[in-house]
C-alpha cells in the first residue's frame, strides 16, 4: 500500500530526535509520547482509509522511519479490496507488515511476490522504481501496516532491490516477537539495511510486564494494533505511537487486562531533512519537481521530465490497469517545521 492521496502535501521533515534524561528504567526517566493518528482517505469514496501517524507537526521521523499508515481490519470480500496499479517511489524503502489478508506485489525491477501475514516485504526504491499492489480473491479481511525508511544521502540513488523475509518468532516471557529488521532481545534478522535500524512485531499475553532492553544510541516507536500497553508508564491505546527519545537502554511494557499487539520501528537518528511528497523522497523541491516530470514523461501524461541525469522510471510487467498519474503539485511550498525537543 502507498500514498495514493489524490491531494498530498509537500513536508519538509527534520530529524530532530528528542534525548532522554539519563539511561536506564529506574534513572528517572519519563514516559512516552504519545502521538495520536489522523484518518486518510487514499483515493475515492470507495477507496480505503488508514490511520497515519507518521508523519505529523509534533514528529516527523524515528531514526530513518518517515511514513507509518495502519490499515483495517477492513472486509474487503465484498468489493475491490486493496487495487493500487503501477505507482513510482524514489530515495526511501517500503516495508509491509500484514496481519490478515494477502497481497500480490510486483515491481519495475521484475519482483513479484506475495505479502502474507508474519512476513517482510521490503522494496528499495533508491533512484527510482514503480510498482503494483493488489490484494488477492481470497482476501476476506486485510489488515496490516505500511512503513517507508528513507535512504540516506550517501545511498539514496543506489539500485532498485526487493527482500522477502520470514522470521522464526520467539517465545518470551508472557510474550511473542517476530524480529524482521535489526536486533531485539538476542533475535537477529539478517536483512540489510542502510542505516541502523530495528523493526518488530510483539504480541503480550493480558497481564504480561515485559522488560526490553534497547540500544540507548536509537530512538524508539511503538505502534499499538490491538489492546491497550504502558510503554515506559504512559498508556498508548489502538492506533497510538508511543514514541521514545534517545538515551535509554530499556523499556518497560505492560499489558492491561486483554492481549496486545504492537509494532516496535526505531534507529540511529538520520540526521538528514527530507521532503516528501506524494510517493517521493528527496533533498529539495526541485528534486520532487524533476522526479514527478520523469514519472509523467514515463507514463506519456506530460511531456519529457528530467531525473537529473539518471534514466527514467520503467513498469511492471504483466499490467492490466493504467499506471497512477502524479497529482498536481501544490502551489506554494510549505516553511520547514522542527520537532519539539
Amino acid at each position: 500500500m502507498s500514498n495514493v492521496e489524490s491531494s498530498p502535501q509537500e513536508l519538509l521533515c527534520p530529524s530532530s530526535p528528542a534525548e532522554s534524561r539519563g539511561i536506564g528504567q529506574g534513572s528517572g526517566l519519563g514516559g512516552a509520547e504519545i502521538l495520536a493518528p489522523r484518518l486518510v482517505p487514499l483515493g475515492g469514496p470507495r477507496a480505503m482509509t488508514v490511520r497515519r501517524t507518521l508523519p505529523q507537526r509534533s514528529r516527523s521521523l524515528i531514526g530513518a522511519w518517515c511514513f507509518v499508515d495502519h490499515y483495517g481490519p477492513d472486509d474487503v470480500g465484498a468489493g475491490p479490496g486493496m487495487a493500487v496499479p503501477p505507482h513510482p517511489h524514489t530515495g526511501l524503502q517500503t516495508i509491509s507488515w500484514l496481519f490478515t489478508g494477502e497481497i500480490r506485489h510486483a515491481d519495475s525491477a521484475g519482483n513479484h511476490a506475495m505479502v502474507r501475514p508474519g512476513e517482510l516485504n521490503l522494496m528499495t526504491a533508491g533512484r527510482g522504481i514503480s510498482h503494483s499492489e493488489y490484494s488477492t480473491a481470497a482476501t476476506s479481511t486485510l489488515h496490516g501496516v505500511q512503513l517507508w525508511a528513507a535512504l540516506p544521502e550517501a545511498a539514496r540513488f543506489t539500485e532498485p532491490g526487493f527482500t522477502h523475509y520470514r522470521p522464526e518468532p520467539a517465545t518470551l516471557p508472557g510474550a511473542r516477537l517476530s524480529v524482521f529488521m535489526g536486533s531485539v532481545a538476542e533475535q537477529h534478522s539478517p536483512v540489510a539495511t542502510f542505516t541502523p535500524m530495528v523493526g518488530a512485531e510483539l504480541v503480550l499475553d493480558a497481564g504480561t510486564r515485559l522488560e526490553l532492553d534497547l540500544d540507548a544510541g536509537f530512538e524508539h516507536g511503538f505502534l499499538v494494533d490491538s489492546g491497550r500497553v504502558q510503554v515506559a508508564g504512559t498508556e498508548a491505546a489502538p492506533a497510538e505511537l508511543a514514541y521514545l527519545g534517545t538515551g535509554r537502554d530499556s523499556v518497560m511494557l505492560a499489558a492491561g487486562d486483554e492481549a496486545v499487539r504492537l509494532l516496535m520501528i526505531g534507529g540511529e537518528p538520520l540526521n538528514e531533512s527530507i521532503v516528501m511528497w506524494w510517493n517521493f523522497v528527496g533533498r529539495s523541491h526541485e528534486e520532487i519537481v524533476a522526479f514527478r516530470a520523469t514519472w509523467q514523461a514515463a507514463i506519456g501524461a506530460e511531456p519529457d521530465g528530467d531525473f537529473g541525469g539518471l534514466s527514467s522510471f520503467t513498469l511492471p510487467t504483466g499490467q492490466q490497469d493504467a499506471p497512477l498519474p502524479a497529482p498536481v503539485l501544490p502551489t506554494v511550498q510549505l516553511r520547514p517545521r522542527a520537532n519539539p525537543s
